[in-house]
């Protein structure tokens, strides 16, 4: 059985529709990258499987539970974190703040060290407040708050957006290294090159349905596609 395994996911907002019977898997260990233009309904996605939009239908299957319309805190103790685009630190708390504070109910958690050797910038920030970080140390605190709670998947929501170049080169090196200490990664990427640079396989999302599945390698190999529905 597939770690994720999503079938027939309906969401809405109000009385929109937004995701048309939605279906996607996600392998123990895999990085997989779900790609789309603005307002294809990506962010949508990882909101519905984390809880924060309540599917209207269909099954979410994580590690054998359904978890569809279960609330976020029940899906995150299950072993889901979701790393929002808005970053969401906690400005008045200090970096060591904020990571202590995320890894608190969590039922395993990583030691600050490891952390640490994962981002060795937090720990020279350590002691300083989240409005005095850059975005990409915000970026990374982020992340690192998800990671502490030693989660199954990480759903990252543009994490390289309108971060500099260098920056978004130091951040797509740390996910590639987790995703080679077998980190199972679902990633919403604008970036379409740091996306296919980081992702086993792809899918493709245009108004709602998936439209497109298949490696990354193949996915690299066919521009004409990514074109088509990127327009890339």
């Amino acid at each position: 059985m597939s770690l994720l395994e999503v079938d027939g996911l309906n969401a809405y907002y109000g009385d929109s529709h937004i995701l048309f019977d939605v279906g996607l898997h996600i392998e123990r260990n895999e990085v997989v990258a779900l790609l789309g233009r603005n307002g294809a309904g990506k962010s949508t996605t990882l909101k519905s499987l984390m809880g924060v939009v309540a599917p209207r239908s269909g099954r979410v299957m994580f590690d054998g539970t359904d978890m569809a319309g279960k609330k976020s805190h029940t899906i995150a103790l299950a072993g889901m974190q979701l790393v929002h685009e808005d970053r969401r630190v906690f400005g008045s708390l200090n970096v060591e703040e904020n990571l202590v504070l995320a890894g608190l109910t969590a039922p395993g958690r990583w030691p600050l060290d490891r952390v640490y050797e994962m981002f060795p910038r937090l720990k020279e920030r350590r002691g300083s407040r989240g409005t005095d970080l850059s975005g990409g140390e915000q970026q990374m605190l982020a992340i690192a708050r998800a990671l502490i709670r030693a989660p199954k998947i990480v759903l990252l929501d543009e994490p390289f957006e309108g971060l500099a170049p260098i920056i978004v080169q130091d951040l797509l090196a740390t996910c590639r290294a987790l995703a080679e200490a077998g980190q199972t990664i679902l990633v919403v990427e604008q970036n379409i090159s740091a996306a296919l640079a980081l992702a086993d396989r792809i899918y493709v999302l245009n108004n709602g349905h998936i439209v497109e599945s298949m490696t990354a390698p193949a996915a690299r190999k066919s521009p004409e596609l990514l074109h088509r529905h990127l327009g890339v």
